[in-house]
């Protein structure tokens, strides 16, 4: 009978420890209009220019506000990437990215923590531009 008691000891422990969030999804629409470039370098687009933003972020759907991000990425190759950090701040709680924003395509990020209903989440965030412009930008956060 002990035995059983462990296991079952064990076992409610092991799902505590388990984050509410984790496989979760989460899919966000970034509309990019509180972004300011601070020119540090040469002249121009160069290497170690500051790009610093503000923005709203909406459902899926691109209608309703759900929340908002803020950050800032620095220049780390002149007309192709940025080195990122935001946080996407929402109602239950926030979560932090890092990693190379692409200046076309498709980009990757590591999701490096979070607070609220997301403490201690890690992950990874695609970042996928809607339209050539970009107007918006689609960030799919995948919560491990």
């Amino acid at each position: 009978m002990s035995r059983i008691f462990t296991r079952i000891a064990v076992l409610a422990v092991t799902l505590c420890a388990v984050p509410a969030f984790a496989g979760e999804q989460i899919r966000v629409v970034e509309r990019p209009v509180g972004e300011t470039t601070i020119d540090l370098g040469a002249k121009g687009d160069s290497i170690g220019d500051l790009l610093v933003f503000a923005n709203g972020v909406y459902d899926d759907a691109n209608k309703m506000k759900i929340g908002s991000d803020q950050g800032y990425c620095v220049r780390t190759v002149v007309g192709k990437s940025w080195e990122c950090f935001w946080t996407l701040i929402l109602h239950a709680g926030q979560i932090t990215v890092e990693g190379p924003f692409l200046d076309t395509g498709d980009s990757v990020m590591a999701i490096t923590g979070g607070t609220g209903k997301y403490a201690g989440a890690k992950g990874s965030m695609k970042l996928h531009p809607r339209d050539p412009t970009p107007t918006s930008y689609d960030f799919i956060y995948d919560l491990l």
